[in-house]
This record gives structure tokens, sequence and C-alpha cells, in this order.
């Protein structure tokens, strides 16, 4: 369970740091974004481990990248301004 976790952990910071290279100028500070990957995938991790149990270690680990991609993609910010309608 331990290992499992800090492999999601890893997955996590990985997942971040990988965003974090390729959208640096659409990312906040990257101990926040770092922080939000590893926090994601824990979480992601703890769910998919809870709603599936013991032994299903694969599973765990596709969940955690799961919500640990989705956690740091609710991060971006927009690359330009937002444009709007005259009748609006």
């Amino acid at each position: 369970m331990i290992f499992e976790a800090l492999g999601s952990a890893v997955l996590g910071l990985v997942l971040a740091w990988a965003a974090l290279h390729r959208l640096s100028h659409r990312l906040p500070a990257r101990a926040l974004v770092l922080a939000t990957g590893v926090a994601g995938a824990l979480f992601g991790d703890f769910v998919t481990h809870s709603a599936l149990g013991t032994g299903s270690v694969l599973p765990s680990l596709i969940g955690a990248a799961i919500v640990s991609a989705a956690s740091v993609s609710l991060l971006l910010r927009p690359t330009g301004r937002l444009r709007r309608s005259a009748t609006a």
C-alpha cells in the first residue's frame, strides 16, 4: 500500500512537471502546480483503491493519473484575451 501511494505521488509529480515544461506560460507558480499534481494523484489513488479494493495496483495508478491531470488542468489560464460579442 505504501509503495502504491509513493508511486502515485511520483506519477503526479511527473505529470505536473511535464505540464510545467510544456505550458509554463499558462500556469501559476511552480510550487502550486507540483503540489496540485501530487495531491490530485494521491486523491485519485485513494478513490480508485477504495472503489476497487486491494490487489488492483494498475487501475489505481491509472485513476491517480487521471485525477492528477484533471487537477492540474484546472490551473490553466486562457491564452489570450476573451472576446465578447457586441450584442451581449
